[in-house]
């Protein structure tokens, strides 16, 4: 009876801090542990009618559930009450995309076990990599965690059924000022509308902003204008159609009268539309010219998630464009999208604007959950300072998991330099098995840091039915790669170090910080006793340069672009024994065998500077006499270059090995395109033969 009245009474002060916080219009973190947690979550589910209460996790004692995995499924909705079982494990990623759902007067709920963060919970599935079970993993996120939960004066604590502990809130929140735009809930919001509504040609507008900021609303009210001003078709892309759901949940309220031909695409009746269409119909429609072109729209929606191949595509296609995306959060960092970015919008529309949207919609600024979460995430991790100090040391993932301020140093400066950077990264650092960890500088003032995994090592028989299709453990993925898509067991049974990024803090950059974490990498590999060191990355005419300029050579080649750079991958390799040896020699073999193959046919859009490289990289042939007079008559005479393409193939080649001057790399891209990957040169056929027989002439003088 004691206890039931210490719950009831809990709930009670539970339930009265929630009203002050729907008054202040902010949102706060609850932390549950202990042994009967579930029993005090359902009593919380139960004690009010909450706003679309949610639970996440396995056999959810109430209704509507869904699990860790399904997260993103809620993107667009609102909850007052969110509940999440951490019994069965944590997934950083999930609690990022949740807490985004939660509306100001809510809770986010975290149930944790009495004894959690002693042990690996189920979720360190995902980086126990082969051999490793996950039980035997370390826990020095968990830990971390549980520090910052006990810590934090903006946490409610409920650690027992006789106690709870209620932050204090000030006097008075902080209430924010209505825009004059009455469609629209803040000042950044309306600016960001106007904007948008004003697009000028070849003015591109990058709007950025925290998550809950409304930007993808402002997307829907600008649609709505630009409609009402007579624009007749507006195009929106995202990576997946749930993205836009904000924009066209504001257009049904502004349109009432529009139909819906499907559920993301809005028809009025005088015809004008907004239509969403996927990233890679969007890029086969600028292609084929049924899309672009003078006075059309397009509004990029998440474009931090998008290839920067693919920005660049439709930046040339749309003289009206806008691309809008999420600065920190679930989708990863938008600023590894300003980063790669930015230069094409330099080069190509250097009177391009951005907007950042500071005020959220959904809450007041002060909000207690988003300061919580961006602790815990490290969703705002920012650039950190750059030590002079060139010393250079490897870290320990247990004395890093104790050092708040390292890691964030170091999380903010991969999330600076990388395209992608998601919150369960932070967990990979801190307890991946078989993960180094290399510093230049100091670890609060880092001027790069180098992370690497061990791979490979496998039994000769598992290795067998990994190159046969038959089993994928877990992890590996360079290993893997080589022996299921290129055939080379070996390649599995020796063992590796996987160099899986090397991040070099703006102001240092091109002064050699990257070389040297790699070269600390290699020799420490060499110390211990690894047969290679490799990298797999999106093939980049610079990322090559790099990896060949420091000993590595190619030794594959993907055929289909990644979701996320819009490239495709390339695998190099640097041997550090004579097995080594062997196993590259057997790999440089078998991609050299097969590229020439495909490059008409599935690597017919590989970039024609990367294509140069891989020919230099061949064994070196001599080209034959009659090939150099077929060539010749090609650029001098009027032979049809269909009729001698084998001879300006093997001028390619060997322009490529014998290596070419600056101003004649043009010139042998146009020339291996045309010859090797049956691209045309210029719109016509006329044009085309006469740039290829200019370029042809031009290498002749190498031949």
């Amino acid at each position: 009876m004691r206890t039931q009245n210490a719950r009831i009474m809990a709930l009670g002060g539970l339930l009265m801090h929630c009203q002050r916080l729907e008054r202040y219009r902010w949102r706060q973190w609850l932390w549950l542990a202990g042994d009967d947690v579930e029993q005090r979550a359902v009593a919380l589910w139960q004690a009010k009618e909450w706003q679309a209460p949610l639970w996440v996790g396995q056999a959810a004692p109430c209704q509507p559930a869904i699990n860790a995995g399904q997260a993103r499924t809620r993107l667009g909705q609102e909850h007052q009450l969110i509940i999440i079982d951490t019994r069965q494990g944590f997934d950083p990623d999930a609690v990022g995309a949740l807490a985004g759902t939660v509306v100001a007067g809510g809770l986010l709920v975290l149930l944790t076990p009495d004894d959690w963060a002693t042990a690996p919970d189920q979720d360190y599935r995902r980086i126990a990599d082969y051999p490793h079970a996950y039980q035997g993993l370390s826990t020095h996120y968990l830990a971390r965690l549980k520090r910052l939960l006990s810590n934090d004066d903006k946490v409610i604590r409920w650690l027992a059924d006789s106690h709870i502990e209620l932050p204090r809130l000030p006097e008075m929140s902080v209430q924010t000022p209505l825009p004059a735009d009455l469609d629209c809930l803040t000042q950044d919001q309306a600016q960001a509308v106007a904007a948008l509504v004003n697009l000028k040609r070849r003015r591109p507008l990058v709007i950025t902003a925290d998550r809950g900021r409304g930007k993808s609303a402002a997307l829907g009210i600008a649609c709505a204008r630009l409609l009402a001003k007579g624009v007749e078709h507006l195009c929106i892309t995202a990576p997946r159609p749930g993205a836009v759901q904000p924009v066209f949940k504001r257009l049904a309220v502004l349109y009432p009268e529009a139909s819906w031909p499907s559920a993301h695409s809005l028809q009025l009746p005088s015809g004008q539309s907004v239509r969403f269409i996927a990233p890679d119909a969007l890029t086969q429609e600028v292609e084929q010219g049924r899309l672009g072109g003078d006075g059309r729209y397009l509004f990029v929606d998440e474009a931090a998630a998008i290839p920067a191949a693919l920005l660049g595509r439709w930046l040339s296609a749309f003289p009206r464009i806008a691309f809008a995306t999420t600065v920190h959060g679930y989708e990863g960092s938008g600023r590894g999208f300003a980063l790669r970015f930015r230069d094409q919008l330099m080069r190509h529309t250097p009177q391009w604007r951005e907007i950042t949207l500071e005020t959220p919609v959904r809450w007041n600024p002060g909000d207690p959950l988003e300061a919580t979460l961006n602790r815990l995430l490290l969703l705002k991790a920012q650039l950190p300072p750059c030590s002079a100090s060139p010393r250079f040391e490897w870290l320990s993932q247990a004395a890093l998991g104790r050092d708040e301020a390292a890691l964030e140093a170091l999380f903010g400066l991969l999330v600076q330099s990388h395209y992608r950077t998601t919150p369960s990264d932070i967990r990979q650092l801190l307890d991946g098995p078989a993960t180094q960890l290399g510093l230049q500088g100091e670890p609060t003032a880092p001027r790069g840091v180098v992370v690497t995994r061990d791979e490979g090592g496998f039994p000769a028989d598992l290795a067998e039915q990994v190159a046969r299709g038959e089993r994928r453990p877990q992890g590996h993925l360079l290993a893997q790669s080589l022996a299921a898509h290129a055939g080379c067991r070996e390649a599995l049974t020796a063992n590796w170090r996987r160099v899986t990024r090397i991040a070099t803090h703006p102001e240092v950059r091109r002064q050699g910080v990257a070389s040297t974490l790699l070269a600390h990498s290699v020799e420490q590999a060499r110390r211990d006793g690894m047969a290679l060191c490799g990298a797999t990355f999106g093939a980049e005419a610079g990322l090559l340069a790099f990896w060949q300029a420091a000993g590595f050579t190619p030794v594959r080649l993907g055929i289909s672009r990644d979701t996320t750079t819009g490239e495709v991958a390339l695998m190099v390799a640097k041997a550090l024994t004579p097995e080594g040896e062997t196993i590259i020699h057997a790999l440089r073999q078998r991609l050299h065998a097969g590229l020439l193959a495909m490059l008409a046919f599935e690597l017919s859009e590989l970039p024609a500077d990367i294509v140069v490289p891989l020919l230099a990289d061949m064994q070196s042939k001599p080209i034959e006499s009659h090939q150099v007079q077929d060539a010749r008559d090609v650029a001098f005479a009027h032979r049809d270059p269909r009729l001698a393409r084998g001879a300006l193939q093997a001028l390619a080649i060997h322009t490529a090995q014998q290596g070419v001057e600056e101003g004649v790399s043009a010139d042998l891209q146009a020339v291996a395109s045309w010859a090797l990957q049956n691209q045309p040169l210029a719109s016509s056929h006329k044009a085309s033969v006469a740039a290829l027989r200019k370029a042809v002439a031009a290498l002749l003088g190498d031949a």
